[in-house]
């Protein structure tokens, strides 16, 4: 039971932080069709807010399930003060919580005092949800290793973190901007095309660095050997999220060379809802695939890489 809910609260963080870095981080790239209306400006502010505090809530859930399992004591009524005070003062994972924790408290305070969200307080706002993200590396297979191997696997963690958010953020922003395009007009299907287009060098921006950190994390976790993927329930779980992964890959590859232009196409010919609905289906499927890997990423932090089937 409590590993199931360590799993559920891990994926409602991950969803949760990704989200906070990644929608401020993409509104940066493409001020010129999140930034340049007010109605969209309150959306991000909105949903910026309210993340900030959604993620202070999980922390503090995350705290409560992690006291309970370093002390072992059956019962939450059961945990004192002092347990607290040992894991946040003493444990590389209690200090990053506290690190979590006033980054996101820093995030309400600005979101809070910045009534108008420019370009500069949503640098602020992807910064402080950086680390607020980063802090996430420590309670990772990364944070087990020890000398020579510790940070450069806690880096590796940490780039593949920065890099899933961005694209969840696209994903998400994409989303606002088809939202909008239900009833759409002329400037706001021009702002979707060109962001769905300038975002294709990123893309590929994200995808290396999730292979390539990804191949390090596995090297560093399990080794060199693919034997796991097969032998052990970590790795058959490893298996399910690379194939979501190359799903994923492969519906933004028809995203980026073929409704991409569609859409472009479309507005051209003046009909475009044929193209929307075509792209709206396929960011349904990958943001699914999105939280399928996240909720197999939350599980795969609560199991021991080397246990066999």
């Amino acid at each position: 039971m409590d590993d199931w809910l360590s799993i559920a609260i891990r994926f409602a963080l991950y969803v949760d932080l990704l989200l906070l870095l990644g929608l401020p981080a993409f509104a940066l790239m493409n001020r010129t069709t999140l930034l340049s209306r007010s109605d969209a400006q309150l959306n991000v502010r909105r949903f910026v807010l309210g993340a900030a505090v959604i993620g202070l809530l999980i922390s503090a859930s995350s705290m409560l399930v992690l006291a309970k399992a370093m002390s072992g004591v059956t019962q939450f009524s059961e945990l004192s003060q002092h347990i607290f005070e040992m894991i946040l003062m003493g444990t590389d994972v209690g200090i990053a919580w506290v690190v979590r924790v006033v980054a996101l408290s820093a995030i309400v305070i600005v979101t809070f005092a910045v009534q108008r969200h420019t370009a500069s307080s949503h640098g602020v706002v992807a910064a402080l949800a950086a680390i607020a993200l980063a802090t996430v590396a420590w309670s990772g297979h990364g944070a087990m290793d020890e000398g020579a191997r510790r940070y450069p696997h806690l880096i590796a963690d940490i780039l593949h973190l920065f890099a899933a958010a961005v694209w969840v953020g696209a994903l998400a922003a994409f989303a606002m901007l088809l939202r909008r395009a239900k009833t759409p007009s002329f400037d706001q299907l021009v702002g979707l095309s060109r962001a769905l287009a300038g975002f294709a060098m990123v893309g590929t921006l994200i995808v290396v660095t999730l292979i390539v950190t990804g191949a390090v994390n596995y090297w560093l976790t399990v080794g060199l050997s693919l034997s796991p993927l097969v032998s052990s329930q970590y790795g058959l779980l490893l298996l399910a999220k690379l194939c979501l992964f190359f799903a994923m890959l492969g519906l933004a590859a028809a995203n980026r060379y073929h409704l991409t232009p569609r859409l472009e196409q479309s507005i051209d010919r003046g009909d475009t809802r044929a193209a929307v609905k075509a792209l709206r289906s396929s960011l349904v499927l990958e943001t699914g695939a999105a939280l399928l890997i996240l909720l197999l990423v939350a599980w795969l932090g609560v199991l021991s890489p080397s246990a066999p089937l």
